[in-house]
């Protein structure tokens, strides 16, 4: 009878070796790919970009999309910090309404930067207000921040008569002026706030008990982690970010509409999905949240160079939501 050989010779082994360890780097890259996809997506948006308008890759021209990326950045920063406890905040478009007419309109009357400090503290009280509401009553912080963006956006009308507020002093609208190279101030601000607070993500007991919040809040609660506190923090963290937003538009527009922000809030959102924030929680960064606010800016400016019509970039807008949407699903799908 005969029998079966079922050593394995040295060449054999080396081969086999060789695909173990050309597949671990394969699957290696995979990962690596798919936790930073917002990046080459970003990449290619601008390559496209480059190569249908010579007036994209400019200096000028990408210092303009900085800038104007800011302002729904700086709102991207706050969604971020809410959604990794698992919440949302629709809000923040409202907020930031509000602390621009309060900049412009209280100027008259108290000065300039007093009138800026109010603005200020307006987000942080209603992020106080919005963050109390959902933790002790118990509400999804859907349904409270929605309530939040009307009946903000209603003191709005009320406060501006429903009509656009004019700067007097023109002083107040030289300060986005300030440029360091080719970066405005506004962008500045924006790249700072976002790097000290993922440093505060990554290197404080918030930052790293926020995470557990939205990953398991029963276990967090068991741990003995303060939930609620917690989420209050971001909450008010939320809503300061949200009124300096509206601040720093108030600077670059010297005016104040009621119609500020609209359904800025709804860009944030898709800011953040898109650079892998889950909307359940307990995942995010702001390095890729940045990356999400970047390339929504590139679809924009590129589309506008190109002279394309509103109605077809705002299909393009609208894919990119479904698209965020489906990138939280494979997400989740891979908790």
């Amino acid at each position: 009878m005969s029998s079966v050989d079922n050593t394995t010779t040295p060449s054999t082994q080396k081969r086999n070796g060789d695909a173990a360890m050309k597949n671990h780097h394969l699957s290696t890259a995979g990962r690596m790919l798919a936790r930073n996809h917002i990046w080459l997506f970003l990449l290619l948006a601008m390559a496209t970009f480059s190569f249908a308008s010579p007036y994209f890759l400019t200096v000028n021209n990408l210092s303009n999309v900085l800038t104007q990326s800011a302002f729904i950045g700086i709102l991207a920063v706050g969604m971020t910090l809410v959604m990794i406890n698992g919440e949302i905040d629709l809000s923040v478009g409202a907020i930031l309404a509000l602390a621009c007419a309060l900049a412009i309109g209280l100027q008259p009357d108290i000065g300039v930067w007093p009138a800026v400090f109010v603005a200020l503290l307006s987000g942080a009280l209603l992020g106080l207000l919005n963050g109390t509401l959902v933790v002790l009553s118990g509400m999804h912080s859907f349904i409270v921040t929605l309530g939040g963006l009307i009946g903000i956006r209603g003191l709005v009308f009320i406060y501006t008569g429903e009509n656009a507020l004019m700067v007097q002093d023109f002083s107040y609208t030289e300060y986005p002026e300030i440029y360091l190279g080719p970066i405005s101030i506004t962008a500045m601000i924006f790249l700072g706030l976002t790097f000290a607070l993922q440093w505060m993500l990554s290197h404080t007991r918030h930052g790293r008990e926020a995470y557990a919040i939205g990953d398991n809040i029963e276990a967090a609660h068991e741990a003995g982690i303060q939930v609620k506190r917690h989420k209050v923090i971001n909450f008010v963290l939320c809503g300061t970010l949200a009124a300096i937003a509206g601040i720093l538009l108030s600077m670059r527009l010297g005016t104040a509409e009621p119609n500020a922000g609209r359904i800025w809030e709804l860009w944030a959102i898709i800011a953040v999905v898109l650079g892998g924030t889950r909307l359940q929680g307990g995942y995010g960064s702001l390095w890729k949240t940045l990356g999400g606010v970047l390339t929504l800016a590139v679809l924009q400016n590129g589309l506008r160079l190109l002279n394309t019509p509103n109605y077809i970039e705002l299909m393009v807008m609208g894919s990119v939501l479904v698209l965020a949407l489906l990138l939280d699903r494979l997400m989740l799908a891979k908790k």
